[in-house]
């Protein structure tokens, strides 16, 4: 395609785009005809993603902290000034810190919020105002958000909260055709959980306890929230989908666990 945008293709705004899950939802709504506006912190690796897409589609990038008050309205001027239009909103962006409770400073308990909560609560607000029927906004949170994890604390409570907002989300803009839902994923391979992936502890705790034969991976979670934002999730509204091989819902063990 050529550098000037088209007013038919739907836009996505995604947050978190410059790496891990965030840049392969980027790919994923490119190929499925999306214009994109990719949001992240990294303008280098901002820039690497809009020249591998840009054979594909039309994409503009904004490097800035999801944190910041001028962010969102930021963001969807760039995509309302660009494109003409704002189709859906992928809050990808996330902190993965954990403590428990009694290891919390109001530091990280604040840095995970502002990241985490408040700021996917902005963007929906900005976004909401730009968007029409037909819209979606699409909140990336956790299996966490579903069940508890050791250690947990405000990761599992920000990431209850993020279901709880997009329920509302969905109960108040949902009659005007403005559908919301979650993915909440298990654990990932990313730079984020990559130094610890190995470890015996995390191991037990993930994939000796998935009742399936792989780990999810960046691109199961991009085609989920492709899925969520396309006509055939169309009907889909105010739902979290636990994408984590079966491992909230089983009580399972792998044979090796079991007689080790």
């Amino acid at each position: 395609m050529g550098s000037t945008a088209s007013s038919e293709k739907p836009v996505v705004l995604v947050t978190g785009a410059s790496a891990g899950i965030g840049d392969a939802i980027a790919r994923r709504f490119a190929a499925g005809g999306f214009q994109i506006v990719a949001l992240a912190r990294r303008k280098d690796r901002l820039e690497q993603l809009a020249k591998d897409l840009r054979a594909t589609t039309n994409i503009v990038t904004l490097a800035a902290d999801v944190t910041a008050a001028d962010t969102p309205e930021r963001a969807v001027e760039l995509a309302t000034r660009t494109f003409g239009r704002l189709d859906c909103l992928v809050n990808n962006a996330g902190s993965g810190k954990w403590a428990p409770v009694h290891e919390t400073d109001d530091a990280m308990l604040n840095e995970v919020i502002e990241i985490s909560l408040k700021a996917p609560f902005r963007l929906c607000r900005a976004a909401l105002g730009v968007m029409g029927p037909g819209s979606s906004i699409i909140n990336v949170g956790s299996v966490f958000g579903l069940v508890g994890g050791l250690n947990g604390g405000i990761y599992c409570a920000v990431k209850a909260g993020l279901i709880g907002l997009t329920q509302s989300l969905a109960v108040q803009y949902g009659a005007k055709g403005i559908r919301s839902n979650v993915v909440a994923p298990g654990v990932i391979k990313t730079d984020m959980t990559k130094d610890y992936w190995d470890a015996p502890g995390f191991q037990r705790v993930n994939q000796e306890m998935t009742p399936f034969d792989r780990d999810g991976t960046t691109e199961d979670v991009a085609n989920s929230v492709y899925f969520l934002a396309s006509k055939e999730g169309s009907y889909i509204n105010g739902q979290t989908l636990a994408l984590d091989g079966g491992w909230s819902t089983t009580k399972f063990l792998s044979y090796e666990a079991l007689v080790r």
